[in-house]
């Protein structure tokens, strides 16, 4: 049984670029086809965008970008060919479209990596409501040819009764929720028959990837949105995550579209080669950087050191979001303030909030209306000497533990 989904994965790099070079100016033609990339790719030729680095000259189009078009064209903003098979919607709201032909996101590549083969019994625990997960996972399993159950989410009872009877032998889900069927099958008795887990849609401990070891699963995780589908994932050899075949993946530095040094931390910005939905520099909000070499299980293709943070910063603190662009305004509203940085914290099960004000002096007190009303919180407020923050570009710093 072959190692590799296709032949695609262990190509050279001269093959690899050979077929960009066709691949991607006929994407670029069906992109500025299309009514939504009619003003931004109008003055671009197509012919002339044959490599990953001459996207560098294109626009980024950011999530924003993509709701504000959707609102103006729904639900696509213009920016489908034909008619969608689905349609989905993700927080914002975003709308996205589906298709039902051939693996339409590329998750079977990622979910082959993980060792399903077709021989699996699948137990795909992504949400089927709304939201594009679960026919993710499902069009990818099909592709390899295994039998699906759609479990979706909750009703932890009935999904460990059903492994159970079904000897499902492989899991599609978020990282954590398989421990808690694993868990629930323990509690009521049941052994079940699980060897192989694709995650993904949260973080994967090492902790929680040793457990499921000791438990005799192989627990791989994959990289993608409910945008562009399947960005990049893990094989065997756990170095780093493989770039997908289908996307092109640049590392651009945080809020524009400026390639990044190779090894360098920054925004990853994707281009689909999806015919049906082109999406062309897709910023992700995502922050990784490009891995050298190639990986020890033979797939050639570039690597990313999977997700680091995001490159905007945005942090929800007592229910509410904090964005970069409200602590520019706080500094905006007094001229004696050079910096600041809000730093998100935890006492107890309560969220704090600490802004750290860099300016020449100062009382607090003539601060916290302004905090009040920009960053719509109340939390303390620190003074600190010009200078002393730190230079790293960071104006939202998170110290809570997720672990």
């Amino acid at each position: 049984m072959s190692r590799h989904y296709d032949s695609l994965e262990t190509r050279t790099a001269d093959e690899r670029k050979a077929h960009l070079s066709k691949a991607l100016p006929e994407q670029i033609a069906r992109a500025k086809s299309l009514a939504g990339y009619g003003r931004s790719l109008a003055d671009v030729d197509p012919a002339a965008i044959t490599t990953i680095e001459d996207l560098a000259a294109l626009p980024v189009l950011r999530k924003s970008e993509l709701g504000a078009a959707q609102k103006a064209e729904p639900p696509f903003g213009g920016l489908i060919a034909g008619r969608p098979a689905h349609v989905f919607q993700s927080p914002g709201p975003i709308y996205e479209p589906g298709g039902i032909s051939a693996d339409w996101w590329r998750s079977g590549r990622a979910m082959y990596a993980a060792g399903i083969r077709e021989n699996d019994i699948v137990q795909n625990c992504f949400s089927y409501h709304l939201t594009p997960a679960g026919m993710m996972f499902e069009g990818g399993a099909r592709a390899i040819g295994c039998t699906v159950l759609p479990a979706g989410t909750g009703q932890t009872e009935l999904q460990a009764q059903a492994a159970h009877d079904i000897a499902c032998t492989a899991y599609a889900g978020t990282p954590d929720y398989l421990k808690i069927i694993l868990d629930k099958a323990d509690e009521m008795g049941l052994t079940l028959k699980f060897t192989k887990a694709a995650v993904g849609g949260g973080a994967l401990f090492p902790s929680l990837r040793q457990e499921y070891a000791d438990r005799g699963i192989t627990c791989l995780q994959g990289y993608g949105t409910a945008d562009l589908g399947s960005i990049a994932y893990e094989s065997e050899a756990m170095e780093g995550m493989i770039v997908d075949e289908g996307v092109i993946v640049e590392i651009v530095t945080p809020g524009t579209g400026d390639p990044v040094a190779p090894g360098e931390v920054g925004e990853v910005v994707v281009t689909t080669l999806n015919p049906d939905y082109p999406l062309i520099r897709f910023a992700t909000g995502d922050l990784s950087a490009v891995m050298e070499g190639q990986s020890p299980c033979g797939r050639t293709n570039m690597r990313i050191k999977g997700w680091m943070g995001r490159a905007d910063q945005t942090t929800k603190i007592k229910g509410m979001f904090v964005r970069p662009e409200q602590v520019a305004a706080l500094v905006a509203k007094h001229a004696e303030i050079t910096k600041a940085r809000v730093v998100a914290g935890r006492e107890g099960e309560m969220d704090t909030m600490t802004v750290k004000i860099e300016a020449e002096g100062g009382d607090p007190a003539q601060f916290a209306k302004t905090v009040s009303e920009v960053l719509k919180l109340k939390g303390a407020i620190d003074v600190v000497p010009l200078g002393s923050l730190p230079n790293d570009g960071k104006v939202i710093e998170d110290t809570r533990s997720y672990d």
